[in-house]
């Protein structure tokens, strides 16, 4: 059995997921905390429950996903890992910050982060293991995690209730994500439950039936 703590984090309101299973070894997957005291709240879960940390994950490297890789560095000495699509993009992060901040936000620290993720690549964490699906389109090295055992996928920025990820930014593009979605997530169980980089919880079954969009 797995458990799933979700934090909504940072003024885009992005999703930050622990998850753990009772090995107590956990993963945090998208980190997007601005301020201390957003991480804080998640640090003290993570000592509360006496989780140990082994993944720092990123579904793609958007600025709202990944500022708090920081803080998991600093604290438990964790490098984010990513794909390397998005190594570019992460790049240009200060540029991602002024386009929507301004320079309100200009003088966060950018730690380095680990671009080996692969299409395909199983990562394990305690008795359960995650299987990295590469969809890109929303960004060129999105990601989706995967964990079959448990039916569940945390889809990013990919897929969310209703809707799919925008594709106006650096490295989107539209038939691309759709091509994704449709090749990678689609033929995942109805009862697939996945949970998206912003906004509430659904299922394959229900995008199948119900988002316009696929």
């Amino acid at each position: 059995m797995i458990y799933i703590k979700q934090f909504i984090v940072n003024p885009v309101q992005e999703n930050c997921y622990v998850i753990s299973d009772d090995t107590r070894e956990a993963v945090i997957i998208d980190c997007g905390c601005f301020e201390q005291k957003e991480w804080d709240k998640i640090k003290s879960y993570i000592k509360a429950e006496n989780l140990k940390i082994v993944h720092l994950l990123n579904t793609h490297l958007h600025f709202d996903h990944t500022l708090g890789n920081r803080f998991v560095y600093d604290d438990f000495g964790i490098m984010a890992k990513a794909h390397h699509g998005d190594s570019s993009l992460y790049s240009h992060t200060h540029q991602q910050l002024s386009l929507f901040f301004g320079n309100a936000l200009s003088g966060i620290s950018i730690p380095k982060i680990d671009t080996s993720l692969k299409a395909n690549e199983i990562l394990n964490f305690g008795e359960h293991k995650i299987k990295v699906l590469h969809t890109p389109g929303h960004s060129q090295g999105g990601v989706c995690f995967y964990c079959k055992e448990e039916g569940t996928l945390w889809s990013g920025d990919t897929l969310f209730e209703g809707s799919v990820g925008r594709t106006d930014l650096e490295g989107g593009n539209y038939s691309t994500l759709i091509k994704s979605i449709n090749d990678n997530l689609l033929s995942l169980p109805d009862k697939t439950r996945v949970f998206p980089g912003h906004g509430p919880m659904t299922t394959i079954g229900d995008e199948k039936k119900f988002n316009p969009y696929i």
